[in-house]
């Protein structure tokens, strides 16, 4: 058990038999009446933030959110397969699971699946993926490098917007947290 007055970004804690990580909190303290935390908590299952109300001092229960290494394999259906680095044990995880980051998640790539009482409830991508552009409008004279964004499919079907400069068949740093083009490797 923890109290409210300890939270802090990244913690997990257990709500009603769903597990949440702590997005953001605010402690208040209000001119009249008891103080109380304000915060935003992302279900680790679902990705859904809520916002939620404790009482100062409230105590609430963690979550013991283990991370595994594993390597993305292949996609079946709407499952993805993934396996354990160190076991080399397969586990098929469904697209909910995977979230957003599915859509640049390239075969072969190493991510960190968090596991919950010995269950995949999430996945970490790395922060930044390079990746092939494979489809843009061409540039035309006058495309300046300040100038604008144009949209461009990668590999993995992802959709980014990227500076005019670029074309089919250059490799880009993407960031999966916000899925904006960084720059051209």
């Amino acid at each position: 058990m923890i109290s409210t007055n300890d939270f802090r970004t990244g913690l997990t804690i257990e709500i009603d038999g769903e597990v949440y990580q702590v997005v953001d909190f605010q402690h208040v303290k209000p001119g009249k009446g008891a103080a109380f935390v304000r915060s935003k908590l992302r279900n680790m299952k679902t990705g859904y933030v809520q916002e939620r109300t404790f009482r100062a001092g409230e105590k609430v229960p963690t979550a013991r959110v283990e991370y595994k290494e594993m390597q993305y394999l292949y996609k079946t259906g709407a499952d993805y397969c993934l396996m354990d680095t160190s076991t080399y044990e397969q586990t098929m995880l469904p697209e909910s699971a995977i979230g957003d980051g599915v859509k640049f998640l390239k075969e072969n790539m190493i991510i960190n699946v968090a596991m919950y009482e010995g269950n995949p409830i999430g996945v970490q991508l790395p922060n930044f993926v390079e990746l092939e552009v494979t489809e843009t409008p061409p540039s035309f004279r006058g495309d300046t490098a300040t100038g604008g964004s144009k949209p461009a499919v990668l590999e993995t079907g992802a959709t980014v917007q990227v500076p005019f400069f670029v074309n089919v068949g250059d490799k880009i740093r993407v960031d999966t947290r916000t899925g904006e083009y960084l720059e051209r490797v």
